[in-house]
């Protein structure tokens, strides 16, 4: 049976969960919104439309949400050609690749941001299938994307592992029936992640990638 390693992007690959804070705070901001950084820095990993209805409530008029989600998108997209893996993110694929597992990404970006993120990471031969926010109906921690994700190669949550960085990865990993690894350099505490369903947890994709061999992503035997 294949195995099937789905990765988070934002905060697990790509040094990018304060670049969402800034720029989700100004776009708050910019509405008459005063919402503190901490709150956004903890909402980061949701949908945006779960992200405003989390932060300001459920009852947001859908014209409001779609102004904030625009003004998100327009003021982080100022920083798309600067985006930075984090250190051996690409090696950690590519390596997972060579060992025989099945890449896949699982993530709350789309269209020209997941592009951006895809090029930061520069390891597109190593990832075979891509689920994004534009696949589902329901984002993290709905189990939706990674269901998606599996359900795209084919590979039975039993034989899965998956990589995030906050506690919404954690928790769509935990409700499809997969192992769960966390790495904390999106900035949510240990405790959080383990409280959240991680079986393990992992500085960043550099410390995993030197732990492969004693990880669930070990090589197979």
């Amino acid at each position: 049976m294949e195995r099937a390693a789905v990765f988070d992007v934002d905060g697990t690959l790509v040094d990018t969960n304060h670049l969402h804070v800034t720029t989700w705070w100004e776009a708050f901001r910019q509405a008459g919104h005063q919402v503190p950084m901490h709150d956004i820095h903890r909402s980061v990993g949701l949908g945006s439309q779960d992200l405003i209805a989390h932060l300001l409530g459920e009852d947001r008029d859908q014209d409001e949400v779609d102004a904030l989600s625009a003004a998100h998108k327009t003021l982080y997209g100022t920083y798309f050609d600067r985006l930075h893996p984090l250190k051996d993110a690409g090696r950690l694929l590519k390596r997972l690749d060579d060992d025989g597992w099945t890449v896949v990404l699982a993530t709350s970006a789309g269209g020209s941001e997941l592009s951006a993120l895809r090029r930061a990471i520069d390891a597109d031969d190593a990832i075979k299938a891509t689920a994004s926010a534009d696949d589902v109906s329901a984002g993290k921690p709905a189990p939706e994307p990674v269901e998606h994700a599996l359900g795209l190669v084919g590979i039975p949550p039993e034989h899965a592992v998956f990589v995030g960085d906050t506690v919404w990865d954690m928790r769509a990993g935990s409700r499809a029936g997969v192992t769960c690894v966390g790495v904390l350099c999106g900035g949510i505490p240990r405790a959080d992640l383990v409280e959240a369903g991680a079986d393990a947890i992992y500085r960043d994709p550099e410390h995993l990638l030197a732990l492969l061999p004693d990880s669930a992503l070990a090589p197979k035997a």
